[in-house]
């Protein structure tokens, strides 16, 4: 159940959840435009944010809370600010929407978005405070991609640089990426009695049979001729294997050196991508691995890591860029924050708004003299 949860955890930002001082009425801390942010979007987006640190830090959260609680406001005002600037772009984000919600159904797998719209309903989720989050993720996403991220520019001399300056950050240990075809030589299980199930007795699994592993062994040996003969192995693995990685293929990852039994590295590390081992037999049936990738110990050469390397220096580059690009769109609104909170990505050429009395009440701001006094009716 936690797991369910945490996927829905974004959600948190703009649930309807009650504040602990269930009295007082919610207040307006800070105006963007024509939108608002309330006390209790805050305190929505600081419950949300300090899950998710939990979440990834199980262990050393609240020195990165103490730090990060500070940016709370100024990344709700960034969103506001990127909203607004996706309306005038077009940017709606509604196929990747609809992707996302199929990758979270995918992760906590369910059948149809219905199924996922119902559990997000028992977890108390709103479904459609959850899809409208999304959207905004993805559309300020998208925004920052289109208006800096496109304006990124990396050098081959950067790449270079880069991979010079950081060569014991990419020291790699040895390592193998398998796929496995497994046949099992275990017979069913017997099913449980009811005298069993109520007294949660466990029934030991019966001794292997001569023949089921003899049968066992045959199928194996079958497959491995196939194998060689050129078949796809993910295909194979798909129809013949027993094991539980079948329905993808039969790919099981990654194993560094010392994360395997002495006999299937010894068999394993010896290969070239695209070999396959001869038949091994376990204490559960019998396996066929093969050899996706084999990544040797030491520094990988640069053409292999290179694309990593681009993306590493995007992701360098595009922070103080996307940082700037939000503190111009800071001072092309109007912007005023209550006393007493702080927008910690403020600019210092902000106008402060001024406040402006209208006999409707009307919250709309003017936009009259823009480039000498921003002013906001209220």
């Amino acid at each position: 159940m936690a797991k369910k949860i945490s996927l829905f955890a974004p959600a948190l930002l703009l649930l309807a959840v009650v504040l602990h001082a269930d009295n007082i009425v919610d207040e307006i801390v800070a105006r963007v435009d024509n939108s608002i942010i309330t006390r209790g979007d805050l305190e929505r987006a600081k419950q949300s944010s300090q899950q998710e640190l939990k979440d990834r830090y199980p262990s050393g959260w609240e020195p990165k809370w103490t730090e990060h609680q500070k940016e709370v406001l100024r990344d709700l005002i960034d969103e506001q600010l990127l909203l607004e600037k996706g309306k005038q772009l077009g940017i709606t984000g509604d196929t990747e929407v609809v992707k996302r919600l199929n990758e979270v159904r995918q992760q906590m797998n369910l059948e149809t978005l219905e199924d996922l719209e119902k559990a997000a309903n028992q977890q108390g989720v709103s479904f459609a405070d959850f899809k409208d989050r999304i959207r905004n993720q993805i559309v300020a996403q998208q925004v920052v991609a289109r208006e800096v991220g496109s304006r990124v520019r990396i050098s081959n001399e950067e790449v270079q640089k880069w991979y010079q300056d950081h060569q014991n950050d990419i020291s790699v240990p040895e390592a193998v990426s398998l796929s496995e075809i497994m046949v099992s030589f275990e017979p069913p299980k017997p099913p449980k009695t009811d005298k069993d199930n109520k007294e949660g007795i466990q029934t030991a699994p019966l001794p292997a049979d001569p023949a089921r592993v003899a049968e066992a062994e045959a199928k194996a040996k079958q497959l491995l001729e196939t194998l060689r003969k050129g078949a796809d192995f993910a295909e194979l693995a798909k129809k013949s294997s027993d094991g539980s990685t079948a329905a993808k293929g039969g790919g099981i990852g990654a194993f560094k050196r010392g994360e395997m039994a002495k006999e299937l590295e010894d068999k394993t590390f010896s290969l070239k991508p695209g070999e396959v081992t001869d038949v091994i037999r376990t204490k559960q049936g019998f396996l066929i691995f093969k050899v996706l990738d084999h990544q040797e110990a030491g520094v990988q050469p640069l053409k292999k890591i290179e694309d990593r390397i681009r993306e590493a220096i995007y992701s360098e580059k595009l922070e103080p860029a996307a940082r700037a690009y939000l503190t111009k769109l800071r001072e092309e609104a109007y912007i005023d924050i209550k006393s007493g909170y702080v927008d910690t990505g403020a600019s210092p050429n902000q106008s402060k708004p001024v406040i402006v009395a209208s006999a409707d009440g009307s919250s709309v701001p003017s936009k009259h003299n823009k480039k000498k006094k921003r002013f906001l009716v209220f």
